[in-house]
């Protein structure tokens, strides 16, 4: 069998399981655009501050390419990093209380480049069973032991952590990426602070912040990206010098790539800066307004509504589209099996009329929906 009649055969077999994925063209600026021809609402994106398209943050962007280019030209310990570098990476680690902080291509790079760097061969690492890919591949391509315990299960893990010697860290999502529910990070810091273990936090979801309070007297490393709350590209990582150091000296995704772009870099800044001001805070206040409206008293800004079976996520958000509002169907390998679900995120961009619009259409199709 050649690998084209092979690979053919694979696209075969998830056809018939209705897994089959394409790339869907989304022409857009904000939460409203064409999906082929067809105009629609869309409540799809991570852009969950609508910073993508404010205006400061466009105008950074364009003064960055004016300046510097359109490229780094270079990894980021060649000739790849500007001042603009340096600068967002002094912001990060303020808005993140930490000493240091290191921007990355991707938040799935700064997971990879975490775990590959710390979990060396004599480390545990302590991962919740529902954590992102980035952060699975990450313990694989790092060859450390991994325990999995279970979903937000802090007796599990603390009991898996006592029977463990050695060097431990406990990775988590803050917010997870599909359920949109939030870890108990106040019971998980103090699990690692009972048994020294480093705590990396992915917070790439968490778009209502995490209180530094938790993490009195714990080691904690704090993954984030650029692209979702921030509306640029890019990941980071923050944390304790020595340990952003060993990174830069180590994690193979930052030293074997081109730096982050002067455009990207520039409007993560401008962002931020945003994010972190007053006008950022009504922003996340309208953003709960939303959630309030589709999921009452729901933590996060992504609602799932779980359906079980592929073809009926996928019939449901055909009917869904069929009605001009976007949302996807999310199905095995993304959830586990059994959980396919519509995958709702809401954004502060979207106004009172897209949001009665998504809930009148949930509530018309509750009996086929819920």
């Amino acid at each position: 069998m050649s690998w084209t009649e092979w690979a053919t055969t694979q696209l075969d077999e998830l056809a018939r399981a209705q897994r089959l994925r394409r790339t869907v063209a989304f022409d857009c600026d904000g939460p409203e655009g064409q999906v082929n021809g067809r105009a629609v609402i869309s409540f799809a994106s991570n852009d969950y501050l609508g910073l993508s398209s404010a205006p400061e943050v466009r105008a950074a962007a364009h003064n960055a390419i004016d300046r510097f280019g359109t490229g780094a030209l270079a990894s980021r310990l060649v000739v790849g990093t500007r001042s603009l570098h340096d600068e967002l990476e002094a912001a990060l680690a303020a808005w993140k209380s930490s000493a240091r902080a290191l921007a990355f291509n991707s938040g799935y790079a700064a997971n990879l480049g975490v775990l590959t760097t710390l979990a060396t061969a004599d480390t545990t690492v302590f991962s919740d069973a529902l954590n992102h890919a980035s952060i699975i591949d990450g313990c694989r391509l790092a060859r450390a032991r991994t325990c999995v315990y279970r979903h937000c299960d802090v007796e599990h893990l603390e009991s898996l952590l006592a029977q463990t010697d050695g060097r431990k860290l406990v990775v988590t999502e803050t917010v997870f990426s599909m359920d949109g529910d939030c870890a108990p990070l106040d019971q998980i810091a103090a699990a690692c602070r009972r048994h020294n273990a480093l705590l990396v936090l992915d917070e790439a979801h968490d778009v209502f912040g995490v209180s530094k309070d938790a993490f009195v007297d714990v080691e904690v490393i704090r993954v984030g990206t650029l692209s979702k709350t921030l509306g640029s590209l890019g990941g980071f990582v923050a944390g304790p010098t020595a340990l952003i150091d060993l990174m830069i000296n180590r994690a193979r995704t930052f030293i074997f790539t081109t730096g982050l772009s002067p455009a990207d870099t520039a409007a993560a800044k401008a962002a931020l800066q945003i994010c972190d001001s007053a006008r950022g805070e009504a922003l996340r206040t309208e953003l709960r307004r939303w959630i309030e409206m589709i999921a009452p008293a729901h933590p996060t800004p992504i609602v799932p509504v779980i359906l079980g079976a592929d073809g009926a996520a996928v019939a449901a958000s055909e009917r869904l589209l069929a009605q001009g509002i976007y949302v996807p169907a999310i199905r095995p390998p993304t959830v586990p099996m059994g959980t396919a679900r519509l995958r709702i995120t809401l954004s502060a961009r979207h106004n009172l009329a897209m949001v009665s619009r998504l809930k009148e259409a949930l509530d018309t199709k509750s009996t086929e929906i819920a």
